[in-house]
């Protein structure tokens, strides 16, 4: 049988609205009320209605986390599948439920089954589209920017220092003495494949070495797939290039393009060095291990969903982005030994 409020305050000798404000813990009530409605809560084995206790509370408990990616995998990739775990344990932990959704298109369909559920809060996750931001403003619903390609005021935004990263990729592959880089470049409409080409671009012409045209190849998806089919189709012009070095703007295309290398029996790192972005786990699986830059994806998540949280109880949070600092990751595709596995 299950056993409502108004039962609880007919036991108990009280008003439904008692029986409310100590099962919120809003409002006054003595502690000899307190002690007598709890008791009876505890021998009825009571557990209050989600709509209800939401009614109570003005709030739901659940968040909503819309992860926008054009091709799959999305929850299970890589980089995202990260962020994407460190927000459900940390949401688990504070006994919050999560409503995920990834969409294939930047719509409205996902937001509007997020609202519809009445969460508390957002968690946004790669490229949404305005159209999207501005819906969920008009529902006045707080939400979070997580590595995302929109920057309008007032956003909270939760980024990786992706220009500095590729810096010092640069400067690291310039130090080793290599002089002519070729560059595998994820899409330029994303935020961090952007600023990844640009910081890297900036730091080698800073070191009197320009990339040019030829040496930067454009990709339309950031996979596995691609860096080896772009390392195809422009393997006569790297073999003829003289290229000693190769960076790419995401380890998913540079270890596709270190497949096709090792294909065509090209020596890592003695002939070419390769350096990824990101540090997914199979950066360290793959043999040579790929020598990478660091994002710190769990914290991402573990950032994003602790601000949100401090929006929803209506917490001061500081109204700017939050910028996680890179690390490089040096490891055998530019050298380092075996018995060094991982060092930074």
């Amino acid at each position: 049988m299950e056993f409502t409020i108004k039962e609880i305050a007919r036991r108990a000798g009280v008003s439904k609205s008692t029986v409310s404000r100590v099962i919120s813990g809003k409002g006054y009530t003595s502690a000899e009320t307190q002690d007598k409605v709890l008791k009876i809560v505890q021998e009825l084995q009571y557990k209050p209605n989600a709509v209800a206790r939401a009614m109570v509370l003005q709030r739901t408990n659940n968040i909503g986390v819309l992860i926008y990616r054009e091709y799959h995998p999305i929850a299970a990739h890589p980089f995202y599948g990260k962020i994407l775990d460190a927000i459900l344990t940390s949401a688990t932990n504070l006994n919050y439920s999560v409503f995920v959704m990834t969409d294939h298109e930047i719509s409205l369909r996902s937001a509007d089954f997020m609202l519809e559920k009445r969460v508390d809060g957002l968690i946004l996750i790669s490229r949404i589209g305005q159209n999207v931001i501005d819906s969920i403003k008009n529902f006045e619903v707080p939400y979070i920017m997580v590595n995302s390609s929109n920057h309008a005021d007032g956003d909270i935004h939760i980024v990786n220092q992706d220009e500095k990263g590729a810096r010092i990729a640069a400067d690291y592959l310039y130090g080793l003495g290599h002089r002519n880089t070729f560059v595998l470049a994820g899409p330029q409409t994303h935020r961090s494949h952007h600023l990844r080409l640009k910081g890297f671009r900036h730091s080698m012409e800073e070191h009197g070495t320009s990339l040019s045209l030829s040496s930067v190849v454009s990709a339309s998806t950031s996979t596995f797939a691609e860096g080896y089919e772009l390392m195809c189709r422009y393997w006569e012009h790297f073999r003829t290039g003289g290229y000693t070095s190769l960076f790419a703007t995401n380890d998913m295309m540079a270890l596709g393009a270190m497949k096709f290398l090792l294909e065509q029996s090209v020596r890592i790192p003695e002939q070419v060095a390769v350096v990824g972005f990101d540090d997914i786990d199979f950066a360290s699986m793959y043999s040579p291990s790929l020598t990478t830059v660091r994002v710190e994806k769990e914290e991402m998540g573990i950032q994003a969903f602790t601000l949100l949280d401090k929006l929803i109880r209506k917490e001061p949070v500081p109204m700017h982005n939050v910028e996680l600092e890179p690390k490089l990751i040096v490891r055998q595709s530019t050298g380092l030994k075996k018995c060094h596995e991982g060092s930074e």
